[in-house]
């Protein structure tokens, strides 16, 4: 049986390949309100998921993007994560029906 190669989801812009990831992330969780002891040590950082394409991604930075104009090179629904509130970013696969 031949094996076949994991094809990952992606575009093209100017020759360019960008990927398609999942992006687990934790967030601040902030409340204005008054809380007692329990409460407050109980809080912890929410875990968000974000689906998009990764533009570039450095030491410091992850900056990604879910739009892009078909007829030129720009980029729509952008995102800059510092690095540090990355959990896992995953790349997805194309799933063949």
């Amino acid at each position: 049986m031949v094996k076949k190669k994991t094809q990952f989801r992606h575009i093209s812009i100017n020759s360019k390949k960008y990927y398609f990831y999942e992006i687990k992330w934790l967030d601040i969780l902030g409340d204005s309100g008054h809380a007692n002891v329990k409460e407050f040590e109980s809080m912890k950082p929410a875990i968000m998921i974000t689906n998009a394409y990764i533009f570039s991604k450095d030491k410091q930075h992850l900056k990604t993007f879910a739009s892009y104009d078909l007829n030129e090179e720009s980029f729509s629904d952008r995102n800059v994560f510092p690095v540090g509130c990355i959990k896992q970013i995953k790349k997805m696969e194309i799933i063949w029906k």
